[in-house]
């Protein structure tokens, strides 16, 4: 999903999301509730209810483009505590994206 893009933010809109919000709620969910400018380089992800789906919503400079993503089997692994946005970094996309955890419990530590 979007590999080719080259994006300065991936953020995640941690709790539920309603997914019956088209481009415009989205974007404005953006602007009033988290303060930010839906109008950058930032990719936005929303989830509802029902993990096994999510929205995206990217600026691509001259109109936005609205993804949504429905897994066939399992779920997303959606951080549901609080309504903040989290900041994720390019291999916790490719974690979320691959259905795995955004942060595991323990690492191990070399040394």
């Amino acid at each position: 999903m979007l590999k080719d893009l080259q994006l300065e933010h991936v953020y995640i809109a941690c709790g539920y999301t309603d997914l019956r919000l088209g481009i415009d709620g989205l974007a404005n969910l953006v602007k009033l509730h988290f303060e930010l400018d839906p109008y950058n380089n930032i990719l936005f992800l929303f989830c509802g209810r029902r993990c096994d789906r999510i929205k995206a919503l990217y600026w691509e400079g001259d109109g936005f483009l609205l993804l949504y993503k429905r897994l066939e089997k399992g779920i997303f692994q959606w951080p549901r505590s609080g309504a903040d946005l989290k900041q994720l970094t390019p291999q916790q996309y490719r974690w979320l994206m691959e259905g795995l955890v955004l942060e595991p419990k323990r690492s191990i530590k070399n040394g």
